[in-house]
């Protein structure tokens, strides 16, 4: 960009003088520079849109011991602080988290989704287990820290036009014994995604 500025430069005094031919073959290299960085800037903007748009923040990590039938022990592990257990019933775990998603030019000047885990549960893929078998969640962020930015947006919609949507957002996958799951947020939702072989085996 700076040689084509200082060509189009140069090509405006020749001009001036009155020197067509080097006035010329200036101006053209100066314009091919700059055609060319403002190729180059629209292709790296166009990768950094897959980058940012693609971007996972890696949320916590889920893992279960079998107790008895349809009863598990689950680990919750995240950067937040020490590991908690839970006892969950029922053939698969759902995590559930609030997300606070901002619009995809956000997204490109480094603004990720927003997230809190809100609670973890236990379902049954049977219907009639789910209304009659003992059920289980437990709370996972019931504190109000701050300002609540959350609540912010819903309230004053006006308030940052860069706010997409603030929605929950849940995951949920089977509860075997030794399985061990990654959870992850994009910029759309939670993901679950199996970290162990016992994982990979009860997706499948």
């Amino acid at each position: 960009a700076a040689i084509g500025v200082v060509l189009l430069g140069h090509a405006t005094t020749r001009l001036r003088r009155r020197r067509l031919f080097t006035a010329t073959c200036s101006g053209a290299c100066g314009g091919l520079c700059l055609a060319l960085t403002a190729l180059a800037g629209a292709l790296l903007l166009n990768l950094h849109t897959y980058q940012r748009l693609s971007y996972e923040q890696p949320v916590a990590q889920l893992s279960f011991q079998a107790l008895d039938d349809q009863r598990f022990q689950a680990t919750l592990a995240s950067d937040n602080g020490a590991p908690r257990l839970f006892e969950l019933t029922g053939d698969e775990f759902q995590l559930d988290a609030r997300v606070l998603k901002w619009r995809a030019w956000a997204n490109l000047l480094g603004f990720d989704a927003l997230f809190r885990l809100e609670r973890l549960s236990g379902r049954y893929r049977d219907i009639a287990d789910e209304r009659t078998r003992p059920r289980s969640v437990v709370a996972l962020d019931a504190e109000e820290p701050g300002v609540n930015a959350f609540a912010l947006a819903r309230r004053l919609p006006g308030w940052a036009k860069a706010v997409d949507a603030s929605y929950g957002s849940a995951t949920y996958v089977p509860m075997v014994d030794n399985a061990r799951y990654d959870i992850t947020l994009t910029q759309s939702g939670l993901i679950a995604r199996p970290a162990n072989a016992a994982a990979r085996a009860a997706i499948e």
